[in-house]
């Protein structure tokens, strides 16, 4: 049985895993860089240690200092988490010479599904459809140009050790190749450092399905459904549902088992992902495979019940999967939205700072997974998300009503969010049919930032007044006027009415 976890993460994820480990009466450690020393996941560890400088290649990223936490807190296992070393072989391999539980899939199955070029091969030979294109790296612009002639224009070239969109280009005709070749190479070796590319073909209209997939040591997996991940800004998901409203109960089950074939393939156990590009005629190819938790994994939570976080420590434990294919069953409807502290209407500049005010929604139905509480710095150092704002509906559009009152509720000061841009999301027609892609947010470009920015004006101005009124009122109390507010005779008390703003006293 494992006693101790160490959470070699930080932010929402740190502090998710450690409230599944404090329901399974485990003892958390968390770890932590200077510039998180008053971070949320330090504070709610019953155990903290000091990794090193804020920056991650000095902290979070280095494996030595892991270990090292790892040891002195005497920890039975390591749970990574998602980024920084999740998806790391010599981490995962590292971990277990040491005589520590990795609680996620082995080296081999990281390396093999984590290199994409490697993880087509593995696919192809397992039967499970890829999209068309290379199984090998292309080096050079020869080999680049064959191969295109072979798949045929427009191709994706991307980084064979790549994700989050980077490493990638999309070549529409062939005198953008040269340009395009060096340039993916390029991004590649600074990111990852392999150089290494391939292309696909590059399918139009295309949807971003993934299925969810329990794998423990006794060779049992199975799929926990699919999740919608569609609506992206510049390769990186956005929101995320469960179901697709695209996917039909048919192709469901035909995706489900090539999902199981492709964890089988791979040797995998643990909690992983199966991503799948779709387009609209229902076609489907593999794309990757995530060797880790998803930060989309509530959704499925939500409409099955099931608690992925406390499914991969007993895994890890060595425990047989809970239940049969059969009985996974999804009950309504979930949907989730990435809260990031940066400014949308402003090229979606990030708004690192203090937080003054952070009042999370609550009520039937909604779950927020966050880290940042008031007087909390925000750092420069890391992946601006702030928290994940989930909510469930016994339909789609109850899920999507219910996330509108939500975003609504939702208040968090000092720094800029993306909560306004998330709403117009919710209201954007396209969206709330389900008639989308991922060229969602391009195609909806006018009513997402102009008709959105419209709504934040409207919005400046209301919370401008009630700030003054407030101000006003504050004063008057100071001066010893101890009045009720709405009975003072402010110039500011009819401030938004006459700018067309229902105001709030």
């Amino acid at each position: 049985m494992i006693k101790k976890i160490l959470i070699a993460n930080r932010g929402e994820i740190a502090v998710r895993i450690i409230r599944a480990c404090k329901e399974m009466g485990i003892t958390t450690v968390a770890v932590y860089s200077e510039a998180d020393r008053t971070a949320l996941h330090v504070r709610y560890a019953d155990e903290a240690y000091l990794i090193g400088p804020s920056p991650s290649n000095k902290s979070y990223l280095v494996i030595d200092n892991i270990i090292d936490a790892a040891k002195k807190s005497n920890a039975d296992a390591i749970h990574p988490g998602y980024g920084f070393l999740s998806e790391n072989a010599v981490f995962s391999d590292r971990v277990k010479k040491e005589g520590i539980i990795f609680i996620g899939p082995s080296a081999y199955s990281i390396k093999t599904m984590g290199d994409k070029i490697s993880a087509r091969r593995c696919m192809t030979e397992a039967g499970v459809p890829v999209v068309p294109g290379t199984r090998e790296n292309i080096p050079d612009v020869k080999l680049l140009k064959k191969a295109v002639n072979e798949v045929g224009l427009p191709v994706m070239i991307k980084a064979s050790a790549g994700g989050g969109g980077k490493g990638m280009r999309l070549v529409q005709k062939e005198d953008e190749l040269t340009d395009a070749l060096r340039a993916a190479k390029s991004e590649a070796l600074a990111a990852f450092g392999d150089d290494s590319v391939y292309i696909e073909k590059f399918i139009q209209s295309t949807h971003h399905i993934e299925f969810q997939i329990l794998a423990d040591q006794h060779g049992n997996v199975l799929h926990l459904c699919e999740r919608e991940c569609s609506v992206q800004r510049r390769h990186q998901k956005v929101v995320e549902e469960t179901p697709s409203p695209l996917i039909t109960p048919e192709i469901r089950d035909e995706m489900g088992k090539y999902a199981i074939a492709a964890a089988k393939a791979a040797k995998y156990e643990g909690a992983g992902t199966i991503e799948f590009l779709v387009d609209d005629d229902l076609n489907y190819y593999f794309l990757e495979m995530n060797t880790r938790l998803q930060v989309e994994h509530p959704v499925t939570e939500l409409v099955l019940g099931i608690d992925l976080v406390k499914e991969q420590i007993k895994i890890a434990e060595g425990n047989k999967i809970s239940w049969s294919q059969s009985e996974i069953i999804q009950n309504g409807h979930a949907i989730e939205c990435r809260v990031y502290a940066e400014d949308a209407d402003n090229n979606f500049m990030p708004s690192p700072g203090f937080v003054q005010k952070n009042i999370e929604p609550m009520g039937f139905g909604v779950r927020c997974d966050g880290y940042v509480y008031e007087g909390f710095e925000i750092p420069i150092y890391y992946d601006p998300l702030i928290s994940k704002l989930i909510t469930w509906g016994k339909t789609r559009k109850e899920a999507i009503e219910r996330m509108k009152r939500a975003l609504r509720d939702y208040s968090i000061m000092g720094i800029k969010t993306s909560l306004n841009f998330l709403h117009r999301i919710m209201e954007t027609p396209d969206f709330y049919m389900g008639k989308y892609n991922t060229n969602f947010i391009e195609k909806n470009k006018d009513f997402l930032f102009t008709h959105g920015l419209e709504k934040n004006e409207a919005k400046r101005i209301e919370d401008l007044a009630m700030i003054t009124a407030f101000l006003e009122y504050n004063t008057q109390l100071t001066n010893g006027n101890n009045i009720p507010l709405v009975a003072q005779n402010s110039q500011w008390k009819d401030f938004g009415r006459k700018k067309g703003v229902q105001q709030r006293l």
